[in-house]
């Protein structure tokens, strides 16, 4: 491993070979999460309602924890390939995506468009979100083989800093684009993007003093590696994940409404953008600080018991049906929404690294593509589980000429504590360091 050291030339440099690359790679696909600056328009646009369009957002997450799930071991093999496949889905997906909603809008109402911006921004952009995002994890643990949270954890706030990014130049677009600016927006950025990915691929490289192990070399299955340590280990770890990410999603899909109910209607957006930033800052700064720790879970125990206790405050307190007018009770909803939005983060980029210091490093691409799965679960569980809530809890009532149900968001804090405080308990006792077993 002594290259990784080498800084000297460009080749060998693992800020050219690893982070620019993994951050043109994440950047690009992260923007998947900017699907609420556009959802109204592209409904209105095709003739259809905002919650039949919202399916799209929810394929693409769910292809994206699936297609990491079932293609880890094409990115473990080859991540030239992977990434390429990455750049070629996801630019083809948002393409497709522009040509359907500019069908659509030649015909307002036709199903076969909205399964075709189904198809394109769920499955075809799901692929490349998924390879996408797991190609340059392992190679960047490989160059920063010191500092592993550090580096992965550049990459995944990449991806979560990149709604905050492209927000402002998508809305921008919009508005100077015209009548017709939604499909146009979507084939202008469809290039765009496979640019910044196609640059990404190119220069991502393993390090030189990596050997993988060639196709006569026996390697062991995911079900072997897994089994190399208690089974109730990896189970707690893919439910500590699965968890982590349905409360985050469950209150991050509310959180514009809870700010409204706050009588804040006018800093949504301002909000909005802060918790983008601890969302970003969590996965930078917690696998960070992760590097620093004995034991990597440790960061998981900090997350779900600060969520727990910060959570436990507002129920008690009723801090979002009470927190209109009372500076207070505003304040700790919050810092709810910061510590949450930055535990979510914080989530997603200390799991590779964890499972590394849990089964090593040789199939950390397939492992973490498993382990993916859960995001494709959450993402279809967390966002419909607080809708419901909202949906069949309290009444709707007026504050400021926007209609919020303070009884429902409540209601669903009620069901987030609980599962963090089930998260708590498989970090305490199902995930083992090493020397504990």
């Amino acid at each position: 491993m002594e290259n990784t050291k080498k800084t000297g030339g460009w080749r060998t440099n693992k800020w050219i070979r690893a982070a620019i690359p993994a951050l043109l790679l994440h950047c690009s696909i992260g923007t998947v999460y900017c699907w609420s600056i556009f959802s109204q328009e592209i409904a209105d646009y095709i003739g259809f309602s905002k919650s039949a369009t919202e399916w799209a957002f929810s394929f693409a997450i769910f292809f994206l924890g699936m297609s990491a799930a079932f293609l880890g071991n094409v990115v473990e093999k080859d991540i030239h390939k992977s990434s390429l496949i990455a750049s070629i889905c996801f630019a083809v997906g948002m393409a497709g995506t522009g040509l359907f909603i500019y069908l659509g809008g030649m015909d307002k109402g036709n199903v076969l468009y909205l399964i075709g911006i189904y198809v394109c921004y769920g499955f075809i952009m799901g692929i490349g979100l998924g390879t996408g995002y797991l190609s340059p994890v392992k190679t960047l643990m490989l160059w920063f083989a010191d500092r592993k949270g550090l580096a992965t954890g550049l990459a995944v706030a990449g991806f979560g800093a990149a709604k905050a990014i492209a927000s402002p130049i998508m809305q921008g677009m919009l508005a100077g684009l015209g009548e017709n600016g939604i499909w146009q927006m979507f084939l202008i950025l469809a290039c765009v993007y496979f640019v910044m990915m196609f640059v990404g691929h190119l220069l991502l490289k393993k390090p030189e003093g990596w050997h993988e192990p060639s196709g006569d070399e026996k390697k062991p299955s995911i079900i072997e590696v897994i089994k190399t340590r208690p089974i109730t280990n990896y189970i707690g770890i893919w439910f500590m994940f699965y968890i982590n990410i349905t409360c985050g999603l469950a209150l991050i899909s509310q959180e514009k409404a809870i700010v409204k109910c706050l009588g804040l209607a006018a800093s949504v957006g301002i909000i909005s953008t802060v918790s983008a930033i601890f969302n970003a800052g969590g996965r930078l700064g917690l696998s960070a600080w992760a590097d620093t720790m004995k034991d990597r879970n440790t960061v998981y125990k900090i997350i779900f018991i600060v969520s727990i206790a910060l959570t436990g405050v507002v129920i008690l307190t009723g801090g979002i049906a009470n927190g209109n007018g009372n500076i207070g009770l505003t304040a700790l909803v919050l810092i709810l929404i910061m510590a949450v939005n930055a535990g979510y983060g914080g989530g997603f980029s200390n799991v590779p690294t964890l499972l590394s210091d849990n089964y090593g490093m040789g199939s950390i691409s397939a492992l973490h593509g498993i382990t993916l799965s859960a995001w494709a679960f959450a993402g279809l569980t967390g966002n419909q589980l607080a809708t419901w809530i909202v949906n069949n809890f309290g009444e709707p009532v007026e504050v400021d000429g926007y209609m919020v149900n303070p009884t429902g968001y409540q209601t669903v804090l009620y069901v987030t504590i609980v599962l963090y405080i089930v998260a708590l308990l498989m970090s305490l006792f199902f995930v083992k360091s090493k020397k504990e077993n």
